[in-house]
């Protein structure tokens, strides 16, 4: 079996001017939360999509997911932060619908509006060969560290440096069994599975993700999306 798992259990305090959560925002006159959840029931090969939401939203993410068009889709309680939604999210399929250990978790931001069928396939096609798997795009910029941010410690080679996106994947039990050895400091400090899952022994494989599977998060990427969202209906 197959499950989505759409992270929507955040606030959206870094888009200053929205009144609600940033999934709920429109664009397009269709809520992003709605826009997202669209393009995994296009996915034919996912048996269900649980939706982690914030506490105080549940009624009315369920409200917005109504109808027999949704019937897929399962609404649960998240968490404080984007890992404990995750847990709590892959917990609920675990416990509500019986799932098998082996059972594959495709894990996206909700806020990931414009994700594509082929990267959502692509996803569940590579975990055949690996234990989980990332959704990246190469580096685009020179990458600069620093350990104190004030002068640079490090420039690492760009050619070997990616961004990050989502879907990340991965086997249920086995991100339940290393996530609850995970002390919260460790938690705190760690905001993806892929991380977590690479970082304790699991070969993590990267799929493409396109430049436009943006994560809306100011009011700079609202703009961009709506205008990105206009362009693809002229």
């Amino acid at each position: 079996m197959i499950y989505a798992v759409i992270l929507a259990g955040g606030k959206g305090t870094r888009m200053k001017s929205a009144q609600f959560p940033k999934q709920f925002l429109t664009i397009g006159g269709e809520p992003i939360l709605r826009m997202t959840v669209d393009k995994f029931l296009c996915c034919m090969a996912i048996d269900k999509i649980v939706v982690a939401a914030p506490a105080v939203w549940m009624s009315h993410t369920a409200d917005l997911l109504k109808g027999v068009n949704y019937s897929r889709v399962h609404v649960c309680e998240g968490g404080a932060t984007r890992q404990e939604s995750l847990y709590k999210a892959v917990k609920y399929i675990q416990q509500e619908f019986n799932a098998a250990d082996d059972a594959i978790i495709v894990s996206h931001d909700v806020a990931r509006p414009f994700i594509t069928l082929r990267i959502i396939e692509d996803n569940i096609n590579a975990m055949a060969s690996a234990d989980a798997v990332d959704t990246v795009i190469p580096a685009v910029d020179t990458i600069v560290e620093s350990d104190d941010g004030d002068v640079i410690s490090n420039i690492p080679d760009r050619s070997r440096m990616y961004q990050g996106q989502t879907p990340q994947s991965f086997r249920l039990k086995k991100y339940i069994d290393i996530y609850e050895t995970l002390d919260n400091d460790y938690l705190s400090r760690v905001t993806d599975a892929a991380r977590i899952l690479a970082e304790h022994g699991c070969r993590v494989k990267l799929v493409d993700g396109e430049l436009f599977n943006m994560k809306i998060t100011t009011e700079f990427d609202f703009g961009l999306a709506e205008y990105m969202l206009g362009q693809s209906h002229d």
